[in-house]
């Protein structure tokens, strides 16, 4: 039987040509194979690592989207990154480490194609991870972060014995700007206004100081190249120094590293604090490099007051999406929690105080300054939304503007700002103590009462200073803003006539 010959050898063209094409058409089709997968994987190009007190983050570059799978190991405790069909294009080796629950860092293949990332850790951590698209500044992210269960956020937490003291005074403040300071309140305020006057406390007046961006997020970066998180931090250090070397005041640091912290995060780390006030420091940025001098904002019930400042507050508010928190920041003052919120009478008082400290302010770097508005702005920046804290936002100046850039840099320049605002927070706090304060004994005791006004003493009670002078203990309470709060020793009542 005879068999046809295979179409290779029926060919025209010499049996070599022919062989040698289709071995180099294979060849070339195998090559393509093999590379296919290479050219979709996810190569890790940079690898960041962010300590914090109270967690880490680990921001893997990536030169494409990749899912990971994380999970923690024991015995040692480990922590494993696996990125499917992805490959190393860094040296791990040099990721400093300092002040991170990771002692050491390995990486392997896995399963032919992928990547295994395993971190060594000192202790508990809780990860959560995400990824984050490209945007300005960098590309894909795998973002890894570790929280510390049970750390603070901040180096130094407030004294339990001072939080319980200004706790008080927040409830007691709430009372009064509620209105609820009735005379006829009953059981309560009558075991109040028996209870013997208590030794005066003198606590610090806490203030928080926010630096604002930081860690992954450098915020506004200036024609020369300097970084809003950097400037921002050297003046919120120079300001903490000056806060902790006045008597009276201590100075809680809201970030005290170069580490990222949630918008939402900073006010609930100043009111964890029970924090007097909250001042967050910033360096404006604009589309042109021709706007220049400082600002002071503070958060507005209705919005923005002009258009600059609707700009600034969405783009400072955008700061979460770049840190890797939810994206869900709109912020025009139209969601009902806040409305709620903006309606209390709290929020009212807190926003008065905000907008007497940010007038001092504001004229205190005046002096050392151009200001960019004469009055303070107001915005719905999210860190200015805590409801009894007084709180500003500061601009510091234009880092888009070359010649403010220059001057942001200047190290005595960053003191004189310091110095500015701290003397503008600290000329508020002289005329208005916080009543258990420093500062508000200092006050009483300097001064002799006059005619109609008494110094509480030792064994006193609110009723018979009240009975003393013939008013009704309401009466009394409420001429000098006392609602639920117990009177102390050398305290001056100011006594209202019947």
């Amino acid at each position: 039987m005879t068999r046809s010959l295979p179409s290779l050898f029926r060919s025209r063209e010499p049996f070599a040509t022919v062989l040698l094409r289709r071995c180099a058409l294979c060849a070339l089709l195998f090559s393509l194979l093999l590379l296919a997968p290479l050219a979709q994987s996810a190569q890790v190009d940079n690898v960041r690592l962010w300590a914090a007190p109270d967690h880490a983050r680990l921001v893997f570059d990536l030169s494409g989207h990749a899912e990971a799978d994380i999970f923690l190991l024991d015995d040692p405790r480990r922590l494993v990154i696996d990125l499917d069909d992805s490959g190393l294009n860094t040296e791990l080796s040099s990721l400093n480490l300092d002040g991170s629950a990771i002692t050491a860092v390995r990486s392997g293949v896995r399963d032919g194609n992928g990547l295994r990332v395993v971190l060594e850790l000192s202790r508990e951590v809780e990860p959560r991870h995400f990824t984050l698209p490209p945007n300005d500044q960098y590309g894909h992210r795998l973002v890894l972060d570790m929280e510390y269960p049970g750390e603070s956020a901040v180096e130094n937490p407030i004294d339990p014995i001072e939080a319980m003291i200004r706790e008080q005074e927040i409830v007691a403040g709430r009372g009064r700007a509620q209105g609820a300071e009735s005379p006829s309140r009953g059981g309560a305020d009558t075991a109040l206004a028996s209870q013997p006057a208590a030794p005066h406390p003198r606590r610090d007046i806490i203030i928080a100081i926010d630096p604002g961006h930081g860690g992954e997020d450098p915020g506004a970066i200036g024609p020369g190249g300097t970084r809003e998180k950097d400037v921002v931090m050297e003046i919120s250090r120079r300001l903490q120094r000056l806060v902790d070397d006045t008597d009276g005041f201590r100075a809680v640091m809201i970030r005290d590293g170069d580490y990222y912290i949630g918008l939402r995060q900073r006010t609930r780390i100043a009111r964890e604090q029970k924090a007097d006030f909250f001042v967050s420091i910033h360096a404006d940025a604009f589309n042109s490099p021709r706007p220049n001098g400082s600002s002071v904002y503070a958060l507005s019930q209705r919005g923005a007051t002009s258009e600059t400042a609707q700009w600034l507050a969405a783009s400072e508010n955008q700061a979460d999406l770049i840190g890797g928190v939810d994206g869900n920041l709109s912020l025009n003052d139209k969601d009902e929690v806040l409305r709620g919120v903006l309606l209390d009478l709290t929020m009212t008082a807190t926003l008065n105080d905000s907008l007497a400290i940010g007038g001092q302010v504001l004229d205190q770097l005046g002096r050392v300054n151009r200001l960019h508005k004469s009055r303070v702005e107001q915005a719905g920046f999210m860190v200015l939304k805590s409801p009894d804290i007084p709180s500003l936002l500061i601009e510091t100046g234009f880092i888009s503007n070359p010649d403010e850039e220059r001057r942001l840099r200047d190290s005595g320049h960053q003191q004189q700002m310091a110095e500015s605002i701290f003397a503008g927070m600290r000329s508020h706090f002289h005329s208005n103590p916080p009543p258990a304060s420093l500062l508000a004994w200092q006050r009483d005791n300097q001064r002799s009462p006059s005619g109609n006004e008494y110094r509480i003493q030792p064994g006193d009670t609110l009723s018979q200073i009240a009975a003393r002078h013939g008013v009704p203990v309401g009466q009394l309470k409420q001429a000098n803003e006392l609602n639920g709060d117990v009177i102390r020793v050398g305290q001056v009542l100011r006594i209202p006539r019947s």
